[in-house]
């Protein structure tokens, strides 16, 4: 079918569904749960106590309601929300009803994902328009979380870090917590007096989910158009809005057959919040010293692998970049790692400027950098990116994007896009719904041909059925300077059909019965690969253990040779092969769990069996080893090889401010064995001390081992709010 006939088609369906959908597109309303706070008085002390004698008229939810597993219903245990604030803080006590004997919680770290453990989670819709959020956690043991709604609440954002803390305490009849969240850490609309919350509280035993409002499985915790509000917030105190940070760095580094060198670096940050919407930060000889590095994985593919940032400079505000619906990993605009980092080599960043905000209805993020020359590799350059979205209706918007620049120094180098999103919570009354259609073009000078890239995607993500049609069209000279785009010259169709049915059995609490077709065509509707994927049997047990079989053909045509190996080239043909899956993955309740996965089956000219094992141990909450294993074994005609992979992380969490990493890895194919131990001690909210030690060594032979390379540093980040 050609691309017009598609998108008619697309666009006649999303017209139908929407004008069947009983709604005011203007005018419809979030949950009439509504909280009114007041100031307190009296001293605080943060202890994870609710003790002070304010904490007794503090405004309080008195009962959440259950989600999961029975909808609807009281939940197993009372919870109980305070809230109240000062001239400067957001203020929130929960007492959390339990057996303390059967609490289950683990975590200690900061931004440790703490969903398989029992603990609390809200958001704050500080802009009240339903689309943009603050994600904060905490466990029983005080380990923090915090992150943004991204992708209209379909995706939460964790490399966002907020300002803020924690206390918590186990008692006889449960546990408790103290949070407070300064307001300077946060963005929220000017002359507001109310925003948007909501709170759920997750037994990890029970694999039960209680909320305050958003009721329906089929709507998320930081689903923000089915908050309540929060009322009656003061004229928050922000100061000169001045946060000041200076970041000292010492070490050293050294590799084999040379002298070890010592290194004194000095960064400084300074962000000033122009208004309550908007805040502008500049960076001086930015250091990512503190960063861990990327996990290793293997590949058996002709595309390059996506591998996340990491680098706090780049995440902090990185929702604003969001872009599109559907573009997945296929089409990525503007992708920070492109900036300084190139063919895997450090590109220092001398200068760095971004802002973020939002005016009235219209989000606005932009971002500078300048990076330096680095001898034989690349010269110094200028680039940047503007991003502007704007909201129009209850939870859609529009927005174009633009960046400029290239790490190599080219001249003439950008892209530009538009993107439109339509979204909805209340089709049929009660049900998700999204649309959303964009395009991009991109000019590089050593490229010529189609440089243009568009899609569309409908979606009907819900709890018992989610189905999804996506279109993507990306030009055979489309690669963006700053953007992934790891395949060209293509046209990408994508059809999702899953059912999950909840039965009403003793010991299984929810089916999946899976399938996608995803095709693959060049420009000129010539298939280049296909995967039909299945799941006949997928089951969530109600202890929490998870089974699933799967059924997947695979089709690739090679238009040119592809050295899958070294040594080992599949030459030009169409190749259909068979693969399946067994996984099973135990309840992370227990002190030890993990998951099994084993694809086999033919692959191209012969047979590849890939074994993946992952386990956690938790001797304690402060001692968790993690292990990985991953091995692929590859028996073809033109030759056999495999690829063995192995990473092991141990982490000692002495309390939720100190903790100590240590992440190991290996892989044949590099034989190179590296470790990554890393110390992150917060002295304060706003000072963080890392000690970072790096040790490299690699297999020259079956027994022998050889010193590549290893780092020590020592960075302290020091800030303070004015």
């Amino acid at each position: 079918m050609k691309i017009v006939h598609t998108v008619k088609y697309c666009f006649l369906l999303f017209i139908t569904i929407l004008l069947s959908s009983n709604t005011n597109l203007l005018a419809q309303k979030n949950s009439s749960k509504i909280l009114t706070v007041k100031k307190y008085n009296g001293a605080f002390d943060l202890d994870g106590i609710l003790s002070e004698p304010f904490w007794q008229t503090a405004a309080s939810i008195n009962s959440l309601t259950m989600v999961e597993p029975n909808e609807n219903s009281q939940p197993s245990y009372k919870t109980t929300v305070k809230i109240t604030t000062d001239s400067e803080n957001l203020i929130i006590g929960i007492i959390c009803e339990d057996e303390p004997q059967k609490i289950i919680a683990y975590s200690k770290a900061r931004d440790e994902r703490l969903d398989n453990e029992d603990n609390i989670k809200f958001v704050l819709d500080t802009y009240k328009d339903e689309r943009n959020g603050y994600i904060f956690s905490v466990n029983p043991l005080g380990a923090r979380y915090d992150a943004i709604v991204a992708y209209r609440g379909e995706y939460e954002n964790s490399n966002w870090d907020g300002v803020w803390d924690a206390k918590t305490k186990i008692t006889v009849n449960g546990w408790s917590a103290e949070i407070v969240i300064p307001v300077k850490t946060l963005s929220f609309k000017s002359g507001l007096r109310e925003w948007g919350f909501n709170i759920e509280r997750r037994i990890q035993r029970l694999l039960e989910k209680d909320r305050w409002t958003a009721l329906r499985r089929d709507y998320r915790v930081i689903s923000l158009s089915k908050a309540g509000t929060i009322k009656g917030l003061p004229e928050f105190d922000l100061g000169l809005g001045l946060l000041m940070k200076i970041s000292p760095t010492i070490g050293f580094h050294k590799s084999f057959g040379t002298k070890a060198k010592f290194d004194k670096d000095l960064s400084g940050d300074v962000t000033k919040r122009i208004t309550p919407d908007i805040a502008a930060t500049l960076t001086i000889n930015t250091d990512f010293a503190e960063t861990e590095v990327d996990a290793r994985r293997t590949n058996l593919t002709r595309f390059p692998l996506f591998f996340p940032e990491k680098r706090t400079f780049f995440l902090e505000g990185a929702d604003i970049y969001d872009f599109g619906l559907g573009l997945g990993f296929d089409v990525i605009p503007f992708f920070s790692r492109r900036i300084g980092l190139h063919e895997g080599v450090q590109v220092p960043l001398t200068l760095g400027t971004k802002f973020n905000g939002k005016v009235g209805n219209t989000n606005l993020g932009g971002l500078y950098v300048h990076t330096s020359k680095v001898d034989s590799l690349v010269p110094s350059t200028n680039m940047g990116v503007v991003r502007i979205k704007q909201n129009i209706f209850e939870q859609s918007n529009f927005g174009i994007i633009a960046t400029a620049g290239d790490p190599t120094g080219l001249n003439k180098s950008w892209l530009l896009g538009a993107d439109f999103t339509y979204q909805i919570s209340n089709l049929f009354d009660d049900k998700n719904f999204l649309f959303g259609i964009w395009g991009l073009y991109s000019n590089r000078p050593d490229l010529s041909g189609d440089k243009k890239s568009y899609g569309i995607k409908i979606d009907y993500p819900n709890d018992l059925f989610d189905i999804a049609f996506t279109y993507k069209y990306i030009g055979e000279a489309f690669q963006p300077s700053l953007g992934f785009v790891p395949r060209t010259g293509v046209k990408n169709y994508r059809l999702g059909f899953d059912y999950m049915p909840r039965p009403n059995w003793s010991f299984i609490r929810q089916f999946f019965f899976e399938s996608s077709l995803r095709l693959v065509t060049d420009l000129n509707n010539q298939w280049e690969s296909y995967s039909i994927f299945t799941a006949p049997f997928h089951f969530l047990m109600e202890s929490g253990d998870r089974f699933e079989f799967n059924i997947r053909p695979v089709g690739e045509r090679l238009t040119e040779p592809f050295e899958i190996e070294d040594g080992v080239v599949l030459p030009v043909d169409e190749y259909n092969y068979m693969r399946y899956r067994l996984e099973f993955e135990s309840a992370s309740k227990r002190p030890v769990s993990g998951q099994a996965t084993w694809w086999v089956g033919t692959f191209y000219t012969g047979t590849l069996d890939q074994i993946e094992l992952e386990m956690s141990l938790r001797f304690t909450s402060n001692i968790i080893l993690g292990l990985n294993y991953e091995k692929n074994i590859v028996d073809l005609k033109e030759g056999a090889f495999h690829q063995e992979l192995f990473g092991g992380r141990l982490q000692l969490n002495f309390s939720p401010d100190l903790q100590l990493s240590s992440f190991i890895q290996y892989d044949n194919e590099s034989n190179s064995f590296g470790t990554n131990t890393r110390m992150r001690w917060t002295i304060t909210p706003l000072t963080d001390l890392y000690v970072v030690y790096n040790h490299n060594i690699n297999k020259i032979s079956q027994d022998r081992w050889q010193y590549e390379s290893n780092q020590f540093i020592v960075k302290l980040s020091y800030g303070l709010w004015y």
